[in-house]
């Protein structure tokens, strides 16, 4: 983990799960082992060396059923970069693996809580998001 910067604060900016009708539940309640994590990160800056990170993940169908479950969480986290960094490559490392790293596993309690409390108590995720390789994936 980076001493360049330091976590001022991090909330759920938004979370959502959604379910139209009981068709639709029991649905997805066989088929929702085929749903798909989707991560998105933003950031922009705010003031004086301050950045807001936007962490949006869904966990959605991505076939082309009518019948679907949506659940979807914003995750803020707003850090304060230390040693005047101006560096682009150390800043997007910063931004998307090492503030991740550290926000994830908050992220994914409290999204298997909404789909827990949303009917789907079985599920998990068995995989663990490595975000220095989807970084280095990305940018090398």
């Amino acid at each position: 983990m980076s001493e360049n910067y330091k976590i001022m604060s991090k909330f759920i900016k938004d979370i959502s799960g959604e379910t139209p009708d009981i068709e639709t539940y029991l649905y997805v309640k066989d088929y929702i082992s085929k749903y798909q994590l989707n991560i998105e990160i933003n950031s922009k800056p705010l003031k004086n060396e301050i950045i807001e990170i936007n962490t949006m993940i869904k966990f959605h169908d991505t076939s082309e059923s009518k019948k679907k479950a949506h659940f979807e969480i914003t995750y803020t986290t707003v850090i304060k970069l230390e040693n005047g960094i101006k560096d682009k490559k150390v800043l997007e490392k910063i931004i998307l693996c090492d503030v991740q790293n550290q926000v994830y596993p908050e992220i994914e309690k409290s999204l298997l809580s909404l789909l827990h409390t949303s009917g789907y108590p079985n599920i998990k995720f068995e995989k663990k998001v490595d975000f220095e390789d989807l970084y280095n994936q990305k940018f090398n």
